[in-house]
């Protein structure tokens, strides 16, 4: 197949791009910082783009087999308007330039990111994918993010939303920032610890997208979440042990959003979300409990 990935230079877009290539596919990807980004394989070619703008770039989706999209402005920072401004057009303007591009009548697979954010500050609710969204501005970023991939089906294509919990993997995402304060005495709960903590292995998220993309009957809303839920304190002390630290200092609500404002407010919020429709198409997890995806990454 000849596949096409927004965000494709990044964290996750690197992983996928090789899995992808391994399997002997063609890849498209597509990044905003062209430095170092050079390959012998002639199976992968680099773009170049800002994808909220349209441009040359949208030229290489007329003959692909299918689009997974990746690009969004890192949450990870102190929002202000601007910044809020920044993490939504990102992730809706790449996607509707997408969809726009595609070519109508051809059987092609758009995997389109989400987020568990989609549901909000939930508590202690299970959460599958026929729950509806919050109303917290993740949330509604979310609901429109989906809104634009869904808009896909109407040229034709076979659309997933995937709902991504936070993403564990030995070579960056939430680890890179929550590993060493835990390493150098300094770590422990964010708040109470109590909130659930949606997460998914990088293994498995990967092979998750490629089993979308291999199966056709799957589609619609998808929770990438690890089928075994873990609390924030859960999640810490586990890291702790595997590190031979203690994890004694927790980090109280007020000072989290006093530093880290409304973004403090979402790292507060709990989403018990369960992969039910992932497991009911027959997906396997390799990494099912937060303790050997943990021993494996660190």
């Amino acid at each position: 197949m000849k596949i096409f990935i927004t965000g494709g230079t990044g964290f996750i877009g690197s992983h996928l791009s090789a899995s992808l290539l391994k399997k002997g596919h063609f890849v498209f990807a597509v990044g905003g910082h062209e430095a170092g980004k050079t390959s012998s394989n002639p199976n992968l070619k680099y773009i170049f783009a800002d994808t909220t703008k349209k441009g040359s770039w949208q030229d290489e989706l007329k003959d692909v087999d299918a689009v997974i999209n990746l690009a969004g402005r890192s949450i990870f920072n102190r929002w202000d308007e601007k910044y809020k401004k920044s993490i939504y057009e990102s992730r809706i303007l790449t996607t509707l330039n997408l969809v726009e591009a595609l070519p109508s009548g051809r059987e092609i697979t758009l995997c389109s990111t989400s987020a568990a954010g989609y549901y909000g500050d939930r508590g202690e609710d299970i959460l599958t994918e026929s729950e509806p969204s919050g109303s917290d501005f993740l949330a509604e970023v979310c609901r429109d993010w989906e809104g634009e991939a869904f808009k896909a089906k109407d040229k034709g294509a076979r659309v997933a939303a995937m709902r991504f919990g936070v993403v564990l993997g030995r070579d960056g995402g939430a680890l890179e920032k929550m590993i060493p304060p835990i390493r150098f005495f300094v770590g422990g709960p964010v708040g109470n610890g109590r909130q659930w903590f949606p997460w998914i292995h990088i293994e498995d998220l990967i092979s998750a997208i490629i089993f979308v993309l291999e199966n056709k009957a799957v589609n619609g809303p998808l929770n990438f979440t690890a089928p075994e839920s873990t609390r924030n304190i859960e999640l810490v002390k586990t890291i702790a042990g595997i590190l031979h630290r203690p994890a004694f200092m927790p980090a109280p609500s007020f000072m989290i959003r006093l530093i880290l404002g409304e973004f403090g407010s979402s790292i507060l919020a709990s989403q018990r979300a369960v992969p039910d429709k992932l497991l009911k198409y027959g997906f396997q997890f390799k990494y099912p409990d937060i303790r050997s995806a943990l021993i494996n990454i660190i």
